[in-house]
């Protein structure tokens, strides 16, 4: 026994028929015959979900329907039984397609709705296909730009032909199947489909004889050398488009284009957030202590940086306008980050002198923080 219409949608026998409509449009694009093309079991399965569509789409037809059920209800449209005048028998598929997508099948409806295909004649200029190519650059070449060279594959009209796909002196002539079309329609039961023409693949033409160098797809495969300017400033991810070096058009089309995908190296020293960088240094604690001045690495060069006295650890101090590099907003800031070094080995002097210090500091208020803690903590 067949599956019934219900279970072809995969809705229950109480789905709406928004619900209807919704289960039809994913099950037409999974099984459409232009994503599967070449497969028996998909077209016959799109076969399927429109006819189920059809009848559960009409009220009366469906009331009809769930009265006689599955088998008698298929049944007596083939011998001309219950239902067989009611403009089910020899219904069009491009009824349905443009009832629920908008379009025809092969207008602009169903075609924008899947985002191609969808009976679009195949003789018209075609855009070439775009081509992403992956670069890895280091981080020092991210923030002054770089010039680099690639070389490419890619599908490039022919030579010999034009891009005709004919041997030079021949030329193409209409399709006699499809008449130039592209498509033919076949009747199958109840069904009037459109599909690409076998005989011209959708051209529309047939070549006599076929170009030497390219087998009559117009297209050769070379390999193409392009120099090009990575902009300084540029982050990790980041696409650079170089307009027209994709694939070559077809038909007359354009070429399509090439994205190159720029991948960065990490610094040892620097981080990037945006168009800042951070950089993490240390310094003694007398530094930290009493201020002063310590050399700071930049993507320009060693820097002076004034370190003020009574600086904590993980302070961050900005040097203004020494980050990232930009095309329109001038450079980010940099950000140090502030590492104080405590001393592990000490002679006796210094810690005899740290010990008087220590004396020195008591009851001075040096250390609010710890006097702080140990209130809120201990209640001393």
């Amino acid at each position: 026994m067949s599956e019934d219409y219900y279970s072809i949608l995969e809705v229950p026998r109480t789905a709406t028929q928004d619900e209807i409509k919704k289960a039809f449009r994913k099950q037409a694009m999974k099984y459409h015959p232009d994503r599967n093309p070449g497969n028996k079991e998909a077209e016959e399965k799109f076969k399927q979900v429109a006819a189920a569509y059809e009848v559960l789409s009409d009220e009366k037809k469906r009331q009809m329907y769930d009265q006689l059920g599955h088998e008698a209800y298929t049944q007596g449209h083939a011998g001309g039984g219950p239902g067989a005048g009611d403009g089910f028998a020899g219904m069009d598929l491009n009824d349905i397609l443009n009832q629920v997508f908008g379009g025809g099948f092969g207008g602009g409806g169903f075609e924008s709705f899947f985002g191609g295909g969808g009976g679009r004649s195949s003789n018209r200029p075609r855009k070439g296909n775009d081509l992403l190519y992956q670069l890895q650059i280091s981080f020092e070449e991210s923030m002054f730009g770089v010039e680099r060279e690639i070389e490419i594959p890619r599908k490039e009209s022919c030579a010999r032909c034009g891009g005709t796909g004919c041997e030079p002196g021949s030329s193409k002539k209409q399709c006699p199947r499809c008449h130039g079309r592209g498509q033919v329609s076949i009747s199958q039961g109840f069904f009037n489909m459109v599909q690409t023409c076998p005989q011209c693949q959708g051209t529309g033409e047939i070549i006599d004889k076929p170009c030497s160098d390219c087998r009559g797809t117009g297209e050769i495969q070379r390999r193409k050398k392009l120099k090009f300017r990575i902009p300084a400033g540029i982050d990790d991810g980041q696409r650079i488009r170089l307009a027209g070096e994709g694939e070559a058009g077809r038909r007359g089309g354009p070429s399509g284009d090439l994205y190159v995908e720029v991948h960065v190296g990490e610094s040892e020293l620097f981080e990037r957030d945006g168009n800042d960088l951070y950089c993490k240094i240390p310094i003694p604690f007398t530094t930290a202590v009493l201020g002063g001045t310590v050399d700071v690495p930049t993507i320009s060069g060693k820097k002076e940086l004034t370190i003020p006295a009574g600086t904590q650890h993980g302070t961050r101090l900005r040097m203004k306008g020494m980050g990232v590099p930009t095309q329109s907003r001038g450079r980010g800031d940099l950000y140090v980050v502030i590492a104080i070094e405590i001393p592990t080995k000490l002679t006796s002097t210094q810690k005899d002198l740290l010990q008087q210090f220590e004396k020195a500091s008591e009851d001075t208020g040096i250390y609010p923080k710890v006097k702080a803690f140990i209130k809120r903590h201990f209640g001393g």
